[in-house]
């Protein structure tokens, strides 16, 4: 038997029926999904350091546990004594399975282990995706702290199928994301 993660279960069981009533809709290929969970990490400091984006690619392969990959600069700044193809990032992007497995460590786990967390920000960007920011990575517990050379943050992207706010927000509240003032939409 092939294992499928609860967030995946949940999402056709019941996520997609509540969802089909809220906006009544005919058919479930009308509800949306999630398409994927990109994670980002901005890493300006490794102009300077190269050996941060070490870390941050191995810390970030632990959290999602899918290999992450190196963003590069693609033009010149002087300012920021940047040369085209430094590295400035690491990143991962998750679908499927991989992606329903952290989306529940995220809400299960890490998010609750923040220090006065009173839920998080409903502002989207306006074509149905959210980005979460997250200023410490020792949130996660696959982080070992006494391990820890700099304390890093992330942005977390949902990327869902709709074009609309309310659904996405409907969407990820559904999944159980702590929304400060979560409200069932109209």
């Amino acid at each position: 038997m092939k294992y499928t993660p609860t967030f995946k279960t949940n999402y056709k069981e019941q996520i997609v029926p509540a969802l089909m009533k809220e906006f009544g809709y005919k058919s479930i290929m009308q509800v949306p999904k999630l398409e994927k969970i990109v994670i980002n990490q901005g890493m300006g400091q490794a102009v300077a350091d190269k050996k941060l984006i070490d870390v941050a690619i191995d810390e970030l392969t632990k959290i999602t546990g899918q290999k992450a990959v190196m963003s590069k600069s693609k033009k010149d700044i002087s300012n920021f004594k940047l040369r085209k193809g430094m590295p400035i990032g690491v990143r991962v992007t998750l679908r499927a399975e991989k992606m329903y497995e952290f989306m529940e460590r995220l809400v299960a786990v890490a998010l609750p282990r923040i220090r006065d967390f009173k839920g998080i920000n409903e502002k989207f960007d306006g074509r149905g995706n959210y980005t979460l920011g997250i200023t410490e990575q020792i949130i996660f517990p696959e982080i070992d702290i006494d391990k820890i050379t700099k304390i890093l943050g992330m942005e977390i992207t949902f990327v869902t199928s709709t074009d609309n706010d309310a659904e996405a927000y409907a969407l990820l509240r559904e999944f159980g994301l702590p929304f400060k003032n979560a409200k069932k939409a109209q």
